[in-house]
């Protein structure tokens, strides 16, 4: 089983070297990987609009320079984003962005991606809401034509790019893996068709996640594609919004537990959400740092 740690943006309240220490110790614990999550701005509620998921002024370090940061200070530990929104952001910038991490990081980027929900955050960076589905599916195709191809020729529905050139390529060939993010059928879809993986979100009951899984067996029935060829993770639990589930990390037996089910069902990676982990009791980041650590040996002894 391979581990990833959702980085938490709670982090940042103890200063920007603690949010570096934080990526170091994880890397010394042994996890597989460090998760940056993507929103640049947060919308206030208005008259016409309902407020966000979370609190407008809660602190969020831009995804992509901060796995960049990340990459500066650790040598081994994998990078990725969980999820990066892809539609809400110009497709080759980010192939360029991507590129240059993972070529300085050696090759250890995995890219997430996903739609996103919040039409006021696509507002402010003057993207269309309304079409994050189509223009998905065609920037994950133009950011493997970047990553892959001498001379970049692609005639999209909404990108373009003819006769251009983007040196150097990634350090992995053809560049980072894929995943997909969400439990929509669209994501499921985009999954079998152009994904490497599924980054599922924490889904809590069995038959739920075996539809899926069949759903994006069924896609690839439809293409000719192999399912055993897509990855599969799921976080182990989100940021909890309810008081009585703030307390879900600070039980060891049932995370492992949890682990344990999902390594039944084939999952292959976890993700363990720091910030739940902040909600459980560890309220800071050595604290944090002390129950993942934990955490990591238990999971580890249970399931390898």
């Amino acid at each position: 089983m391979k581990l990833t740690v959702d980085f938490p943006s709670v982090a940042f309240r103890e200063g920007p070297a603690r949010v570096l220490d934080f990526g170091r110790a994880l890397e010394a614990i042994g996890y597989d990987e460090i998760a940056v999550f993507d929103h640049v701005v947060m919308g206030y509620p208005t008259d016409d609009r309902k407020g966000p998921r979370y609190p407008p002024q809660m602190p969020i370090l831009e995804a992509v320079v901060l796995m960049g940061q990340l990459a500066a200070v650790t040598e081994r530990i994998g990078l990725s984003t969980e999820v990066l929104v892809l539609p809400q952001r110009q497709p080759v910038l980010v192939a360029k962005q991507i590129s240059t991490i993972d070529l300085m990081s050696g090759g250890r980027v995995r890219l997430g991606v996903g739609v996103g929900w919040q039409e006021s955050e696509y507002d402010a960076l003057e993207e269309d809401f309304s079409t994050r589905g189509r223009r998905m599916d065609e920037a994950i195709r133009l950011l493997r034509a970047y990553w892959s191809d001498a001379r970049i020729d692609f005639d999209g529905e909404f990108y373009s790019s003819t006769a251009m050139a983007m040196e150097p390529k990634p350090a992995q060939v053809g560049g980072p893996p894929i995943w997909i993010g969400g439990g929509s059928r669209a994501a499921l879809r985009r999954t079998a068709e152009l994904g490497d993986g599924w980054m599922a979100g924490a889904i809590s009951d069995e038959g739920e996640i075996r539809a899926a899984l069949s759903t994006i067996r069924e896609h690839c029935g439809k293409i000719g594609r192999d399912p055993a060829e897509i990855g599969l993770q799921m976080m182990l639990q989100p940021p909890p919004s309810r008081d009585e589930d703030k307390d879900w990390y600070a039980d060891h037996d049932r995370v492992v537990r949890r682990v344990e089910a999902l390594a039944a069902l084939d999952f292959e990676w976890v993700s363990l959400n720091a910030t739940a982990v902040y909600q459980a009791g560890a309220r800071s980041v050595d604290a944090m740092v002390d129950q993942l650590g934990r955490l990591h040996g238990k999971i580890h002894t249970a399931v390898g």
